[in-house]
């Protein structure tokens, strides 16, 4: 994976990912389910919950992904049981110079922060807890405030920014967000919260990794070595399949994000099984012009804009704090962005 995965967005060709000037990236992981072989159970422990051990030991997994085109940057699985931060840890370092992480609250902890490197103008946005205490220095007239986050010994200034979001009638929530971009003028709070949103672009890219391109619950593999090797593959077929959309997009003259992932995937396979039953029967300028003729189809298969309505967070069966949900609800129109003006700093 470190030699095949690398950034792929253009600044002029993908303004999407992208905001001013840096590449915009999110980090987070995820977990794949491994199916309870005698080789499986002998090494590994299957978590537990509040309702009990799992029912299939788990593999972490944890991707740097490049936001805008969905498109895995580095990745790491986890073999020796280790914890989500653990893995993410080794990714940080391979954030790509000129970028932004957008990531949860998990992330937004000093502990994390204070140890990311500015050098190459690698900057953050991230989500933090309301209970974690920094030292307030000054106020903006954006409604941000510059504060100081410590982790031990070291420290290290950055910007707060509390807003709440709503979308239509809908409930409001508060977030709260530290961001190593200093310059209010520059990059007005209101802004930063705003797209503080597209971290949920994650989200997606582990829906179609888990979901669109596997048709089982589990990895097929049988071993913890085997399966860390399945899922490797998944994401380098993956970064394969986004260099199909871009191509796609560029036929299209769309958004890279706008070519189905889905119809990406279905079209590429249909491709690759036609052409190694036919590759001594056609010549390269007749491959070229049915791969051509492929990335037209999809191109023409362009999801429309999306709708501005939000699914409610709730669940049917809840195994969380998430209210149950019994009926299906939507809310339409924009969402709505107002940041807090924070109260005098402390000393």
């Amino acid at each position: 994976m470190a030699s095949a995965l690398k950034p792929k967005a253009h600044p002029t060709r993908h303004p999407d990912a992208f905001y001013h000037g840096l590449r915009l990236c999110g980090l987070d992981g995820s977990r794949f389910s491994i199916a309870n072989t005698p080789q499986v159970k002998r090494p590994m422990k299957k978590t537990r919950s509040r309702r009990g051990r799992a029912a299939f030991a788990q593999l972490g997994v944890a991707v740097l992904v490049e936001l805008g085109l969905h498109n895995p940057i580095a990745g790491t699985v986890g073999m020796r049981e280790e914890s989500e931060m653990v893995l993410a840890r080794e990714l940080l370092p391979l954030l790509p110079e000129r970028s932004l992480l957008l990531s949860d609250r998990y992330y937004g902890v000093p502990e994390v922060l204070v140890g990311l490197t500015a050098e190459g103008q690698r900057e953050f946005l991230v989500r933090v807890r309301k209970n974690l205490q920094p030292r307030y220095l000054a106020t903006y007239a954006d409604g941000s405030a510059l504060v100081e986050i410590r982790a031990g010994k070291k420290r290290r200034l950055v910007r707060e920014i509390v807003g709440q979001v709503r979308r239509g009638r809908g409930p409001v929530t508060t977030v709260r967000l530290w961001t190593s971009l200093l310059d209010w003028r520059r990059d007005p709070a209101a802004k930063l919260l705003a797209l503080y949103a597209r971290r949920w672009e994650q989200e997606v890219f582990y829906k179609e990794l888990k979901v669109d391109t596997r048709s089982m619950p589990r990895v097929q593999s049988h071993t913890p070595l085997t399966a860390a090797q399945e899922i490797a593959a998944l994401i380098l077929a993956y970064a394969v399949l986004v260099d199909h959309r871009i191509q796609a997009a560029q036929v299209g003259e769309v958004g890279v994000l706008r070519i189905s992932f889905l119809k990406t995937l279905q079209a590429v396979r249909g491709l690759w099984q036609f052409l190694q039953v036919t590759s001594d029967l056609l010549t390269a300028d007749e491959i070229r012009l049915v791969v051509r003729r492929t990335l037209r189809e999809l191109a023409d298969m362009a999801i429309p804009k999306r709708r501005p309505r939000s699914c409610p967070r709730a669940l049917r069966q809840p195994v969380s704090s998430w209210p149950r949900l019994r009926r299906n609800s939507y809310r339409r129109g924009p969402v709505e962005y107002s940041v807090n003006h924070p109260t005098t700093p402390n000393s």
